[in-house]
């Protein structure tokens, strides 16, 4: 603890957005530069508790060691920093950016003040380590003979790819987009990552041996069970790509989309030519509803409005969070809040309010005679979710976005293999092993388990490469 009044002397200060006006006509990263000044003095703020939470289950997914980086930026040692980073995480140039950093929820000093920008400080150590120079390629020195295909090039399986690479195993990933990075590539906009962060990070881990395939539909165009006969281990890392539908009246009216398709379509056709291929869903002016919150709502909203839209409205089917932790909602459980994030800021600058619409259930499409979505009817609902008599209302919309979360993920590959999955439609595989019915077969993060966060995902690869290791050497020395 380098600085034991730290946190008495300094406030939180979270790292600004760039502003919400101007940023608004770019789809560019929505950070600001990394002022070094500010984040040791943000760092001199933790505590280095006895028990650190940060890093605990409740906090890191990944167990990052957050006191001793924290300490060592006050320190202004970067390198050492890093050092201590890339020991626990992979990619912390991802979760830096698109991580909803439940350490802070968990930090201790949040008990009483608020927590430590834990987040702000890990996107700056490791966006000093590039600009410096210090994260460099490191193959391994030798090689074991063993073969191990990655199927998703999403979080889990590029952290699988990486640790696997690093104990000598020779890693084929195979990805069924035309880029890698799965959902980090066409499910996260550029403003929140840019494609040239993963680009950057995929062409170290070529450069360490790691082989990768893209539109290689595994289960499709690439034969399941003969990629299982030629490898000595396949670790299935497809996330869980089947998304919640929302089968009311009039579900078909051309307009109304799923989130993530409308998300993949503006990505690649931002990469391919700065959307002037016409190959995308356009909100230009357009009355937008986003039905459903959290991250991938607010991609819409913040894509929405990108494009020009000329209305935004966000449903959200629960209440309102309190401004504060509620006495069913105590520390170090994930503080659930009210909060605006950066999508919700640009609606309120563009057309002066937050756009987000709480208790509302929606009940129906509305469409012209061209079957062309012009409206959605909802009705009010209370804390139970019971509809309220009388609430009934008939918004216009041309276009609607359905960002309610992902249920499971798509079953060809399973069936293809005659594997086992679980009640909830997951592939059957325990987190103390990670083998699946199939031998050879390992599943791993949201196929597993069900959708969850970007950092559970790197933290599943991890385990499951180790767990991958041990089986095929009879040991591991992977953390």
């Amino acid at each position: 603890m380098g600085k034991p009044t730290g946190f008495k002397e300094f406030d939180r200060e979270v790292a600004p957005y760039r502003n919400a006006a101007e940023r608004l006509v770019d789809f560019k990263e929505i950070y600001t530069d990394h002022n070094d000044e500010h984040l040791q003095n943000q760092g001199s703020r933790c505590m280095d508790c006895g028990v650190p939470f940060c890093q605990s289950a409740n906090g890191c997914p990944i167990h990052n060691l957050i006191p001793e980086w924290n300490d060592l930026v006050y320190k202004g040692r970067w390198r050492e920093a890093l050092d201590r980073l890339h020991k626990t995480n992979n990619f912390p140039e991802f979760t830096g950016r698109v991580c909803p950093a439940p350490c802070e929820g968990a930090c201790v000093l949040g008990i009483t003040d608020p927590p430590v920008t834990i987040k702000n400080v890990e996107s700056a150590i490791i966006d000093r380590g590039f600009a410096e120079g210090w994260v460099v390629a490191n193959p391994p020195s030798t090689r074991t003979g063993k073969k191990v295909a990655v199927i998703g090039s999403g979080p889990c399986g590029l952290s699988a790819a990486a640790q696997l690479n690093t104990a000598g195993h020779q890693v084929t990933v195979y990805e069924r987009a035309d880029r890698l990075g799965g959902l980090l590539m066409y499910g996260i906009p550029n403003m929140k990552l840019e494609k040239s962060d993963i680009e950057r990070r995929v062409q170290l881990m070529r450069d360490e041996g790691i082989e990768f395939i893209v539109s290689a539909d595994v289960g499709n165009n690439v034969d399941v069970k003969e990629l299982v006969d030629g490898n000595d281990a396949v670790l299935l890392a497809t996330g869980a790509t089947l998304a919640r539908d929302l089968q009311i009246p009039g579900r078909e009216a051309e307009g109304v989309h799923l989130a993530m398709d409308f998300l993949t379509a503006n990505t690649k056709s931002l990469l391919d030519s700065n959307l002037e291929d016409g190959n995308y869903i356009s909100a230009k002016d357009k009355n937008v509803i986003v039905i459903g919150g959290g991250d991938t709502g607010t991609d819409c909203i913040g894509t929405s409005l990108r494009h020009g839209c000329k209305s935004l409205i966000n449903f959200e089917l629960l209440p309102r969070p309190p401004e504060e932790r509620a006495a069913n909602n105590p520390w170090p459980l994930w503080p659930r809040i009210y909060r605006v994030d950066y999508g919700h800021a640009e609606a309120a600058q563009k057309f002066g309010d937050d756009p987000r619409v709480y208790s509302i259930m929606s009940k129906e499409f509305l469409q012209d005679e061209n079957g062309n979505l012009s409206g959605i009817v909802t009705v009010n609902v209370n804390d139970q979710l019971k509809e309220i008599p009388g609430t009934e209302k008939t918004w216009e919309a041309d276009l609607i976005m359905l960002s309610m979360g992902f249920l499971q993920p798509e079953h060809y590959i399973n069936k293809a293999l005659g594997m086992e999955i679980d009640e909830r439609g997951n592939f059957r595989a325990t987190k103390d092993d990670f083998k699946t019915s199939v031998p050879k077969v390992y599943a791993a993060a949201d196929c597993r388990r069900g959708q969850d966060l970007v950092v559970r995902a790197i933290n599943e690869g991890r385990e499951a490469a180790r767990e991958i290791d041990r089986e095929l050497m009879g040991s591991t020395q992977l953390p």
